[in-house]
């Protein structure tokens, strides 16, 4: 499944595909990562779903302008208005690390409406950033001007620690190309040093005026964002049912592939099911 089209969003361009039929189910990704992420999943539902990616603005295959915000707030104001050119009302939602905040804040704050929604190991309610994330959100000027095989190299390594069992060269290589090169290299700070938890803080108070289904899913491998958050996070939504997957880090969709297909499979039926 490719990102074949294109989007124009006040001087953007969102990169998106759309693959199958059926139901629609829209995957949000997060950072520093892609849409690549959910593409084998998209690929597996297109059987029986509509099944729709997209990369964030600042992110993989869509534009990093210098000066565009991407922010919580932005990105979901992006995802609405995307959603609106879809056409879409009531999709399944899946999102993963800060496209969880963005597709929690789009229903929250900008009413969008979902069938379900799916939490797979999310930024969603604060504290929230590793060290090092914590370190370039203090130093984003410094570090981007960095040789530009030092940065590639540190993107590497930070993306290899989401990881609990480790990822092939091949899927490495592809989760760190958007943020090499001249524009890349760049962005990959920029998005950093936005990042703003009193969205995160704005969200969790209205967690529990969530009405729709919502599965949390995370792994217990997760250095990242730790499962005591996904403990917290589903006690304050009262809609909510928690899966943590053994021997998964942040990234369970390459450490665990297998174990997240099924929630996802099981999910999605019980859903049709209801």
């Amino acid at each position: 499944m490719d990102l074949s089209e294109r989007f124009e969003w006040e001087g953007r361009r969102i990169a998106w595909g759309r693959a199958g039929s059926g139901p629609a189910v829209v995957f949000c990704h997060g950072t520093p990562f892609s849409s690549a992420l959910w593409k084998p999943f998209a690929d597996a539902l297109s059987r029986d779903f509509t099944v729709y990616l997209w990369d964030m603005p600042g992110y993989g295959q869509s534009s990093k302008h210098e000066g565009h915000p991407v922010d919580f707030g932005t990105q979901a104001e992006a995802f609405a208005a995307l959603m609106a050119h879809w056409q879409l009302d009531r999709p399944h939602v899946i999102a993963h690390d800060f496209g969880g905040a963005v597709s929690l804040r789009a229903h929250l704050f900008g009413r969008l409406n979902y069938s379900s929604l799916m939490l797979v190991d999310v930024v969603a309610i604060p504290p929230s950033g590793s060290p090092f994330f914590q370190f370039v959100h203090d130093n984003p000027e410094l570090l981007g001007q960095l040789p530009a095989y030092i940065h590639e190299a540190i993107v590497r390594s930070y993306i290899s620690n989401a990881s609990h069992q480790g990822l092939r060269d091949d899927t490495l290589d592809e989760l760190a190309e958007p943020w090499t090169g001249e524009v890349g290299q760049p962005a990959f700070y920029r998005q950093i040093a936005e990042y703003d938890e009193q969205f995160l803080h704005e969200n969790e108070k209205r967690l529990d005026n969530l009405t729709i289904p919502v599965r949390v899913v995370w792994g217990t491998q997760d250095s990242w964002i730790p499962p005591e958050i996904a403990h917290r996070l589903h006690a304050l939504i009262t809609e909510s049912t928690l899966a943590l997957v053994p021997d998964a880090g942040h990234l369970i969709h390459y450490d665990e592939p297998a174990a997240l297909m099924d929630e996802i499979r099981a999910w999605l039926d019980i859903q049709r099911v209801n």
